[in-house]
């Protein structure tokens, strides 16, 4: 056992082993207070080189990051990493793999169940969801790579429900109350004319740059999305595949966008058009909204009104799908409420259908049937 103690009195490993191409690496790990925790750390790290699942479920998920972590978007793993280190660690890291059943998943459903926010409210059962749906997936991809016989946390049950919330949206009266309240500070004011008018996430907003546009074409490209990570200003490919998109402009705001492009003496062609974060656009969107008076929706809502208004004014879900980067069925699932006045419309309508006369109907009965 290769395990050594240095003059400090701290122990330390020295581990050889063999890498996937089969080259020979060494590898040592330093800072153990005892001789047993740098023997258990050699057996963790042995069993994740065999991959054998009687391995910790932290070693695994130590594994489970070198797998996955390449592949994903810094922000994604971010939200995968929090979740593992807050949620799942914490209750099952010291337990082996092989070993977790699904009758311990459901007791960690309870525990999840217990935990309160900073404010003192239970989880919400979308992120109940989201939690078990990641402890799924660690346990599916030791399945699918590392053979486990089977996924505990999918006998288990779901834990939480994806809740159905309300989708706020303005109309276009009252995006344009807010708008007015906007103009004492252009940065603000067409930032949120682009988000309103042509449907753009935040993120694609933050990212955009005067290359982004043609004028000529009266198009603007969107190929990328902002995002502040760990202190850091990341730009990032967009959400989806179906995101990379060109959206063709009302030629007032490509007008509008020229205007905003005089304002800057020294930008660049890749330089942010907005150098903000999207906490100075919810600061802003509180401001707007406390000074016209209009309801209060967040920024990401400007994308629903701009759908819905798409919708009122006739377009197919196909078309707008393709302006906004959705699918059609997404369009379809997402938007089909409509505007409320819509929904009243069809409501009349049918009151309407349903008091006709029919030949057949008989006054104070039904109809005989033959």
């Amino acid at each position: 056992m290769a395990i050594y103690k240095n003059n400090n009195g701290t122990w330390y490993v020295m581990i050889r082993y063999q890498d996937w191409t089969g080259a020979r690496k060494q590898k040592c790990k330093r800072g153990f207070a005892t001789r047993k925790e740098a023997a258990d750390w050699e057996l963790q790290f042995k069993m994740q080189k065999k991959a054998n699942l009687d391995m910790t479920m932290e070693s695994f998920c130590a594994l489970y990051e070198e797998d996955v972590r390449p592949s994903l978007k810094q922000s994604t793993w971010l939200t995968k990493e929090n979740i593992i280190q807050k949620k799942i660690l914490p209750y099952l890291g010291q337990r082996k793999v092989s070993e977790i059943t699904a009758k311990d998943v459901m007791d960690w459903h309870n525990q999840m169940r217990k935990l309160k926010t900073k404010t003192g409210k239970l989880l919400s059962p979308t992120y109940l969801k989201t939690i078990h749906g990641q402890l799924s997936t660690i346990f599916n991809h030791a399945v699918k790579y590392y053979d486990l016989s089977t996924n505990p946390a999918r006998k288990a049950g779901a834990l939480g429900t994806e809740e159905g919330k309300e989708m706020l949206f303005w109309t276009k009266e009252e995006y344009k109350l807010f708008a007015k309240e906007m103009m004492d500070k252009p940065l603000s004011y067409y930032a949120f004319q682009l988000l309103y008018w042509c449907g753009i996430r935040s993120g694609e907003l933050l990212a955009l740059t005067p290359a982004d546009f043609n004028f000529k074409k009266k198009t603007l490209r969107i190929n990328k999305s902002y995002q502040r990570l760990q202190g850091k200003d990341v730009i990032t490919t967009p959400k989806t595949k179906n995101s990379i998109r060109t959206v063709v402009m009302p030629q007032f705001l490509c007008d509008e966008m020229q205007d905003c492009l005089k304002l800057y003496y020294s930008l660049k062609p890749d330089d942010r058009i907005f150098p903000v974060t999207k906490y100075y656009l919810n600061h802003e969107m509180e401001r707007g909204c406390k000074a016209c008076g209009v309801k209060k929706i967040r920024v990401h809502d400007l994308r629903h009104s701009h759908v819905s208004l798409l919708i009122n004014m006739g377009y197919t879900a196909l078309a707008i799908g393709k302006r906004v980067g959705h699918s059609a069925e997404k369009i379809t699932y997402r938007y089909a409420h409509l505007f409320p006045s819509v929904q009243l419309d069809m409501a009349e309508q049918l009151d309407a259908e349903n008091m006709k006369e029919e030949p057949n109907e008989m006054e104070g009965g039904f109809a005989n049937v033959g």
